[in-house]
């Protein structure tokens, strides 16, 4: 199992030491995702490295074909990886979401675009689980609580996820409501898997009162963790107004002593907003993401190497970076790779964005520690907007 011991306070941001098989992990954290048991241009030890502590990996992507059955007869994901590291498991409710309701209407948990072209939802949701085509192959898959949770004890994460449906930020309220207490259901049945921490997970969408709700009751289920999940606003522009407000509102509800994680958020500025109001752990794909599409993270905000301005430039990606991408190579070279579609180019961007990653947390937890996180998040916003 896990302990947690929060360490210092600034309000509602804390600092924290999370206890994982045997590891002390600080927290706020960022916890790379290896999304089918493998980080995307970059070893487990190079991550860790650069002062990664604990990874993330999709259920879902050794669901669909039973995979998780060939990680079970090697021992599960620590000798599978080769890897000692504290794991942690989703439950797959968020790739349930991405085929459905995400599919249907061309959205993601935080509204960012125009609602696109209606399509049809390949995911039926019901009281015992959720019915979907399969991405791979078009094969017919169920998953229900007790399926995702087996699949998850199978891995053999140390932190594993309860199964919830993670909603629209397009979804009415009525639906919402009979959402939540169906997804309330869902972790009941889960909370009988108790040789792993299994963190319970907050719903509600964008209403504060739901909201409220489901955090009284998934902490009055005594997971040792939570997550936070589902989506934070309805329309483009106050999805992240949003969820800064429901961070608060969920936070006040849930125990001080366990922490809180919250699922699938990790822009950057995003993150400071989460601190603030009182988040531990963070998962994401966007070092990746980002790597993969040419764009580097900088604390002054995003950089396009892919851009011509760059194409003759002597600099680093980032000057005040001491990463060693940053040391070592000018921004033409890292240019001309993307430009290219070389895999080193992203190999690169990849160890840039983790290194800017880990010391962003690693600037969060110093600043709660000294007592000066607000000052902290105003110098970061404004930096990043300039």
């Amino acid at each position: 199992m896990i302990g947690f011991k929060v360490e210092k306070k600034e309000n509602q941001a804390r600092t924290g030491t999370l206890f994982v098989r045997g590891r002390q992990i600080n927290t706020p954290a960022f916890v790379p995702v290896a999304t089918r048991g493998a980080l995307k241009g970059m070893s487990f030890n190079d991550a860790a490295f650069l002062g990664a502590e604990m990874f993330m990996v999709n259920t879902f992507h050794f669901y669909c074909r039973e995979e998780y059955e060939t990680v079970a007869r090697a021992g599960g994901l620590h000798n599978f990886l080769g890897v000692d590291y504290p794991l942690m498991t989703d439950s797959g409710g968020f790739q349930v979401f991405s085929l459905g309701a995400g599919w249907e209407r061309g959205v993601g948990k935080i509204h960012k675009e125009g609602v696109k072209s209606a399509r049809k939802s390949m995911v039926k949701i019901s009281e015992k689980g959720v019915v979907f085509r399969s991405p791979i192959d078009g094969s017919v898959v169920e998953m229900t609580p007790e399926s995702s949770m087996e699949a998850q004890r199978k891995l053999g994460a140390d932190i594993v996820f309860a199964f919830d449906e993670c909603t629209s930020p397009l979804a009415p309220r009525d639906y919402q409501e009979l959402s939540l207490e169906r997804t309330h259901r869902w972790a009941k049945r889960c909370t009988s898997f108790s040789d792993q921490a299994v963190f319970g997970i907050v719903q509600g969408g964008s209403f504060e009162d739901l909201r409220r709700y489901s955090a009284r009751f998934i902490a009055s289920l005594d997971f040792p963790g939570f997550g936070i999940g589902g989506s934070f606003g309805d329309s483009f522009g106050d999805s992240k107004e949003n969820m800064s407000h429901m961070l608060q509102v969920v936070n006040k509800e849930l125990p001080e002593d366990k922490p809180r994680h919250l699922l699938g958020i990790g822009e950057p500025e995003d993150i400071i907003l989460a601190v603030e109001k009182g988040v531990d752990l963070f998962d994401c794909v966007i070092p990746t993401r980002f790597a993969r599409h040419g764009t580097a993270m900088t604390f002054s905000g995003r950089v396009n190497v892919k851009a011509s301005r760059f194409k003759e430039s002597v600099e680093p990606i980032d000057k005040h970076c001491s990463c060693r991408v940053c040391k070592q190579h000018e921004i033409r070279y890292i240019s001309h790779l993307c430009r290219k579609g070389e895999i080193y180019g992203i190999m690169l961007l990849m160890e840039h964005n983790l290194y800017f990653m880990m010391r962003l947390m690693e600037e969060i937890r110093e600043a709660i520690g000294k007592g000066v996180f607000a000052d902290f998040k105003k110098s970061f916003l404004e930096r990043a907007s300039c």
